[in-house]
């Protein structure tokens, strides 16, 4: 998205403060492309000189229910009227966690607290202290937060570095890992039985937790093969090892009660953050009680400041209770549907071999002959130049979908029929512009 002049400047000023002018590595796209928004309404963002964007980026999933929500914000006001950190237990955040365990199948007791990244290292303790072992075993192209234990093989992993996929090796994502943290993770092929079977034969009693996104979160929101999560269930009561799902971005987005309600298997740790508190920071670790009972003083150490506060549990609550009148997934999976449908048929329209993976809500699209079942595949088949390409099409035309095709398109609540329109007419001019080139 070539920057106007005051986007530009603005984004020089950034660069002068902030190293490549982001907070997150993952938003930065060179020097003349990166996003700066001024602006957020609905399911649109805008730059620093006007310009208008269709958002399906949507902060990476957290907006569900669109931008600058009224209902969200005004509960959020007014609760701050009144204190917003206490170290002390308030209404709020008791209100979240009731309706967590309503709304998600198998949740019995929560833990909140305020990133993604915090809730899974979290887990991940809690399952070590129950379990009483060290081991975790986590899947290729699996992102599972920025903490030294799982910045390991992750979606922007090199598959030649990842070893042979019978016998995977971790692959360390960033430096200042230390070594010694390779010892306690167990890599694993994602949707593969048979490797998995092999290696949980070998070391089950070893392990204590296998953590797995239900769908890709960082590979085109590739689902999982039938019986797969079936089969990680049982593999998981057979040893011993506590199954985590990492729903911090399919929670309260693939469906209410999250990928428990929606495939119907339920682990034993769930871990919540993004759509909860439609983009206020807020995180949730949920679980089957005996387990979430390790959780207290001289036993399994879990805390933080602003774990719980009132800014975040008024967005949470503010949030689940509008999602519980039936009204953001009626609209969502409509417009959602629409979209998917329609960039199908465009590139079929167009002779473009694809496939179209995920949910309404979340979803991805690969180009290639062959359909990907798993990371190595996503590494290897798809045609990611001309991805990108239609994708910095659709963007410098107003449609803010993420040119890295591994990351999904977010629908929120607020996403119109219009919306989807004006969507799908740039898409087919972005892929006629790719194919004329």
């Amino acid at each position: 998205m070539p920057h106007g002049k005051k986007s530009h400047e603005f984004f020089e000023r950034a660069k002068k403060v902030i190293p490549y002018g982001v907070n997150s590595n993952f938003r930065y796209w060179g020097d003349n492309d990166t996003p700066v928004v001024a602006d957020a309404k609905d399911g649109y963002v805008y730059d620093f000189d006007g310009k208008r964007y269709i958002d399906y980026r949507l902060g990476f999933g957290p907006i569900i229910l669109g931008h600058a929500d009224p209902f969200v914000n005004e509960r959020v006001i007014e609760a701050i009227q009144h204190g917003v950190t206490f170290a002390a237990t308030h209404k709020y955040e008791v209100s979240v966690a009731e309706r967590i365990v309503e709304m998600c199948p198998g949740v019995e007791m929560v833990r909140l607290t305020n990133s993604g990244t915090e809730c899974t290292m979290h887990a991940i303790r809690i399952a070590r202290g129950y379990t009483e072992r060290d081991i975790v075993l986590k899947f290729e192209g699996c992102y599972h937060g920025m903490h030294d234990y799982m910045l390991w093989s992750t979606a922007s992993g090199d598959p030649a570095g990842m070893g042979d996929r019978h016998a995977p090796s971790a692959y360390k994502q960033s430096l200042g890992i230390p070594e010694v943290m390779r010892g306690l993770v167990q890599l694993a092929p994602w949707n593969d039985v048979e490797v998995l079977g092999d290696i949980l034969e070998k070391r089950g009693e070893e392990i204590a937790a296998v953590i797995v996104e239900p769908i890709l979160g960082n590979g085109t929101a590739l689902t999982p093969q039938p019986g797969y999560l079936e089969f990680l269930r049982e593999q998981c009561d057979q040893y011993g090892i506590v199954l985590i799902f990492d729903e911090v971005k399919t929670g309260f987005r693939i469906a209410p009660g999250g990928a428990g309600e929606y495939f119907g298997v339920l682990p034993d740790i769930s871990t919540f953050a993004k759509a909860l508190g439609n983009g206020y920071p807020i995180a949730a670790i949920g679980g089957k009680r005996d387990i979430m009972m390790m959780v207290e003083p001289g036993k399994v150490a879990h805390g933080g400041t602003y774990s719980g506060n009132v800014v975040g549990t008024a967005a949470a609550e503010a949030t689940l209770e509008f999602m519980s009148t039936g009204k953001v997934f009626e609209n969502l999976n409509r417009v959602g549907t629409t979209l998917m449908k329609g960039i199908g048929e465009i590139l079929t329209r167009h002779g473009v071999a694809h496939y179209v993976h995920g949910t309404p809500a979340m979803f991805g699209i690969t180009l290639g002959e062959a359909k990907p079942k798993d990371f190595r595949d996503l590494y290897t088949l798809p045609d990611w130049k001309m991805y990108e390409a239609i994708g910095m099409h659709l963007v410098e035309n107003g449609v803010m979908a993420e040119p890295d095709g591994l990351e999904p398109w977010f629908l929120c609540s607020d996403h119109t029929d219009e919306d989807a329109a004006e969507t799908l007419q740039k898409y087919e001019d972005a892929v006629k512009h790719v194919l004329n080139k």
